[in-house]
């Protein structure tokens, strides 16, 4: 399938109000072609890189157009954690903005609009996966079909204000951490799903990956950063290193679950 890449820009519902751009990879040819599913991608707070064009090549070769969004050009903010906005629910609004910008387009089925991210972005994932935001947030009629977030900061949720994580939509939620993650400890991991209510746990699922580090999908030298979200909130370094296995199988897993998740809202 070929794909034809489009540089777009659209409002949000964001305070003050602002107009985010973002790269669009829809499928093209020569015959007319039934609209097709598509996933919003929302970078890390090292903002676009390569770990958006790395997923999006999977989901394209599965027939999905992509929509990597910028949150940080419009809000002035180039790179890292000091300029990024002090709360992720700010930026939940160019998230539903992508859906209903994605519901617009020809090419693309409304009813099969998926969203992924990274870190902050994963944070996003999954946060919108919460009626609270969606009810608040989406166009009228629509939701996100299903939800990915990598290494989302699992120590945070019930915990930092704003990330109240329960009544989620039913939208599948699959979640990838690191076992060797400075933002959180092993026991946050293994505690995580206990801490959902019986009925928003069987909407998500958790994998963890045997010694990768956050951002174990980002396929550029490795580096170490300093958060003060990071070690449960304490604050301090954390690692940045690729692990290409880790990638690999979350990636192929991220496309499994979208494609049962658009198999059902097309039956």
């Amino acid at each position: 399938m070929n794909f034809r890449t489009c540089y777009v820009a659209f409002e949000t519902g964001a305070e003050p109000s602002l107009t985010v751009a973002a790269r669009l990879d829809v499928p093209t040819s020569d015959e007319p072609i039934a609209p097709v599913p598509a996933v919003v991608i929302c970078h890390g707070s090292d903002g676009v890189d390569a770990r958006g064009r790395y997923h999006a090549q999977a989901l394209q070769a599965a027939g999905f157009a992509t929509l990597e969004l910028d949150m940080w050009a419009a809000r002035g903010v180039t790179r890292g954690a000091p300029g990024r906005p002090k709360t992720v629910p700010e930026t939940l609004p160019d998230a539903f903005a992508a859906l209903a910008f994605l519901a617009r387009q020809p090419e693309v089925d409304p009813a099969r609009i998926a969203i992924m991210g990274f870190s902050w972005g994963g944070v996003v994932s999954v946060l919108s996966a919460t009626r609270r935001y969606a009810d608040a947030l989406a166009p009228s009629g629509l939701r996100f079909a299903a939800h990915a977030a990598f290494y989302p900061v699992l120590w945070s949720y019930n915990r930092a204000p704003g990330h109240e994580l329960r009544d989620l939509t039913g939208a599948p939620l699959l979640i990838h951490a690191g076992a060797a993650d400075a933002y959180d400890t092993p026991e946050v991991c293994d505690a995580f799903l206990g801490g959902l209510a019986a009925a928003d746990r069987a909407h998500v699922e958790l994998v963890v990956h045997p010694g990768a580090t956050h951002a174990f999908d980002r396929d550029m030298p490795a580096k170490t950063i300093h958060d003060p979200y990071a070690h449960n909130g304490k604050g301090g370094p954390v690692r940045f290193e690729f692990d290409p296995a880790a990638a690999a199988a979350a990636s192929a897993r991220v496309v499994e679950v979208f494609r049962g998740a658009f198999a059902k809202a097309s039956s």
